[in-house]
C-alpha cells in the first residue's frame, strides 16, 4: 500500500482506481454518490462523461471495454439507479467486457430506515454480475477497489459490482491500495489438441471462432488452418469485436434466422471451438430444434473464450502444419458499384460498404435490417465491427460512446433501427456533450420488425391488426431529426440513395456526433 496523506473512502477509491488503470468513468450519480463526485473534482486523472440515464453508462462502458482492452468504471445511483442499467449489463457479460461499476448505498445507520431508496442492491447486481463486494468501512474501500478492477480483468472480461455505503464515501480513513496484478487467461484444453487437428481435416469440417480469435492477427493464422487442411471459417452470430475488411481473413457469421442457421450448419460433421459455444437458437420455436448442428455432429471444446485463444490457434496452426501456408479468404478491396433510385435493403448495405472509413469502427444494432451487411462491407477499408451479444436492445448508441472515448482517432459508425434506438435515445446527449466522432444511422421502418418476423416463427399465421399494431411505432411516427436536434446532434432524413451517400460523406468528413435517419 501506498503512504497518502489522510483522506476519505471516496478518495481512497479515486486514487486506487486511477492508480489501476481505470481512468474513464460512465456516470450518472445521485445524492449518496456526492463524495466520488467531489473526489472525482479535485483528483486529477480521471475523465467523466454523464449519462442521462444508466443504460447509457454501462452501455458505453461496455464499448470502451471493446475497443480498449481495460475496464472503465460506472457511477450508478443505488438500486433503482443499478436497475436501470441492467439491460446493457447483461449485454456487456455476454461480450465477455470488463466493467468496474460503482454503485452507491445508503449510509448504515439509514438503511435501518428502510428509507424509500432502499432494495437489495447485491441481490440486483449478481445476475449481471461476476464479483460483487460491498464495502465495509472507508479503511478498506481503496483495497476492495484494487480487487474489483483486478476481478474485471478475469479473461475474457468480467463485470464487477462495487457497492459503495455514503459513509464508507465520507468517514476518513481512506488508504490508497497498489494496483494488483493482471490473472492470466487459462489454458485451452491441451489434451484436445491432436484431435482438434484431426476433425479440421476436410470441407465436412468447420473451426468456429468467437471472443479474441477474431482479432486481424489470429483470423490470419484461422486462414493459414483453413488453406492448409480444407475446413470451413466461421464466427458465432454475435461477436464482441472482429477485425475485418481488405487484407484480412474473412469470417462469415452463423445466420440469426434458425432456419437458414440449420442449412448452413447442416453439412459440418466435425466443429472445432476456438472463443466460441457450440451453436444454438436464439429462442425456442415449435416443432424446431434449439440445437443448429446436425445431430450426430462431433464437437471439439479446444478453448472456451477465458482461455488464451491466441495460444491455442497458434498451438492448432503447428498441429496441422499450416505456418508455412498462405492464409485462404483474404479480402481483397473491392466496393460495389454505387446504387441509384430509393433506398432498399441491398443499396443500403452497398452504401454502408463504400462509406466505411479506413480504420472505421462500426458499432452494430441493426437485426433485422443489417442481416445482410457482411458480404457487402468484406471488401471495405480496414475496420472493426463490434455486435450486440446479449440480445438486450438499446446497446448501440451507448457502446458508440464507449467506443469513441476509447479511440478519439478512429471515426465511429452506429447501425441501428429506430425501435432500439428509442431505448437508450439519452446517448445522443452524451454524444453532443463530448463532441464525440460518431456518425449514426437509423433505419427508421417505424416498426419492431424483428418481432414481425417471430410471429411467424413461433406459428402465428396471419396476424390481425391487435397484434400488429403491438409491433408498430407509427401512431405517432418517431421524428429523429427533431429529437436529434433537442440533444445538440446535427440530423437530417434520407428517402434516396444518392442522399444517403451525401449525407454519410458529410458525416464522416465533418468531426463530431451526426445523426442520419434513414427512411425505409
Amino acid at each position: 500500500m501506498s503512504d497518502t496523506p489522510t483522506m476519505n473512502g471516496a478518495e481512497s477509491l479515486v486514487h486506487t482506481l486511477i492508480d489501476s488503470g481505470v481512468d474513464v468513468c460512465f456516470t450518472n450519480p445521485g445524492t449518496s454518490e456526492m463524495h466520488f463526485v467531489a473526489a472525482l473534482d479535485h483528483i486529477p486523472g480521471m475523465r467523466s462523461v454523464l449519462a442521462l440515464q444508466e443504460g447509457v453508462a454501462t452501455g458505453a462502458a461496455d464499448g470502451y471495454w471493446r475497443m480498449k482492452g481495460k475496464p472503465a468504471s460506472t457511477l450508478l445511483h443505488l438500486g433503482p439507479g443499478l436497475a436501470n442499467g441492467l439491460s446493457n449489463l447483461h449485454n456487456a457479460k455476454k461480450a465477455g467486457s470488463g466493467v468496474v461499476n460503482i454503485i452507491g448505498e445508503h449510509a448504515a445507520s439509514h438503511i435501518e430506515l428502510d428509507a424509500p431508496l432502499m432494495s437489495d442492491i447485491e441481490g440486483i447486481a449478481r445476475p449481471v454480475s461476476h464479483w460483487v463486494h460491498t464495502s465495509k468501512s472507508a479503511a478498506t474501500v481503496g483495497e476492495d477497489a484494487a480487487r474489483a478492477v483486478q476481478a474485471a480483468q478475469v479473461a475474457p472480461g468480467q463485470i464487477v459490482s462495487l457497492i459503495l455505503p455514503s459513509d464508507t464515501a465520507w468517514n476518513e480513513g481512506g488508504v490508497r491500495h497498489d494496483p494488483l496484478p493482471v490473472p492470466e487467461p487459462e489454458v485451452f484444453a491441451i489434451n484436445l489438441l491432436a484431435d482438434a487437428a484431426q476433425a479440421l481435416l476436410g470441407p465436412e469440417s468447420l473451426l468456429l471462432l468467437g471472443g479474441a480469435a477474431l482479432t486481424e492477427d489470429n483470423l490470419h493464422i484461422a486462414g493459414q488452418i483453413a488453406a492448409k487442411t480444407g475446413c470451413k471459417l466461421q464466427s458465432e452470430w454475435a461477436n464482441a469485436r472482429m477485425e475485418r475488411g481488405a487484407g484480412r481473413v474473412i469470417v462469415g457469421r452463423v445466420p440469426y434466422p434458425i432456419d437458414i442457421a440449420l442449412k448452413v450448419l447442416a453439412p459440418f460433421k466435425r466443429i472445432v471451438l476456438v472463443g466460441a459455444r457450440p451453436p444454438i437458437g436464439f429462442f425456442a420455436y415449435p416443432g424446431k430444434p434449439a440445437v443448429l448442428t446436425a445431430p450426430d455432429a462431433e464437437i471439439v471444446p479446444l478453448a472456451p473464450a477465458g482461455t488464451d485463444l491466441t495460444s491455442a490457434l497458434e498451438a492448432l496452426c503447428v498441429a496441422t502444419e499450416a505456418k508455412e501456408t498462405a492464409p485462404a479468404h483474404v479480402a481483397k478491396a473491392d466496393l460495389p458499384d454505387r446504387p441509384e433510385g430509393p433506398i432498399t435493403l441491398d443499396s443500403l448495405a452497398t452504401l454502408i460498404g463504400r462509406a466505411i472509413p479506413e480504420n472505421g469502427i462500426v458499432v452494430d444494432e441493426s437485426v433485422t435490417t443489417g442481416r445482410a451487411f457482411f458480404p457487402a462491407t468484406q471488401g471495405a477499408p480496414a475496420h472493426t465491427w463490434l455486435n450486440n451479444c446479449g440480445g438486450s436492445i438499446g446497446y448501440g448508441l451507448p457502446a458508440a460512446i464507449g467506443a469513441a472515448v476509447a479511440c478519439p482517432d478512429r471515426k465511429v459508425m452506429a447501425l441501428t433501427g429506430d425501435g432500439s434506438a428509442m431505448y437508450t435515445v439519452q446517448a445522443l446527449w452524451s454524444m453532443a456533450r463530448e463532441d464525440l466522432d460518431i456518425t449514426v444511422l437509423i433505419f427508421a421502418n417505424r416498426s419492431y420488425q424483428i418481432l414481425r418476423g417471430e410471429l411467424t416463427n413461433v406459428g402465428v399465421q396471419n396476424p390481425g391488426p391487435r397484434a400488429i399494431d403491438m409491433l408498430s411505432l407509427d401512431r405517432p411516427a418517431l421524428n429523429w431529426v427533431e429529437m436529434s436536434h433537442s440533444m445538440g446532434v446535427s440530423a437530417s432524413r434520407v428517402t434516396t440513395c444518392t442522399e444517403l451517400e451525401d449525407a454519410l460523406a458529410d458525416g464522416l468528413e465533418s468531426t463530431g456526433p451526426r445523426l442520419i435517419e434513414v427512411a425505409l
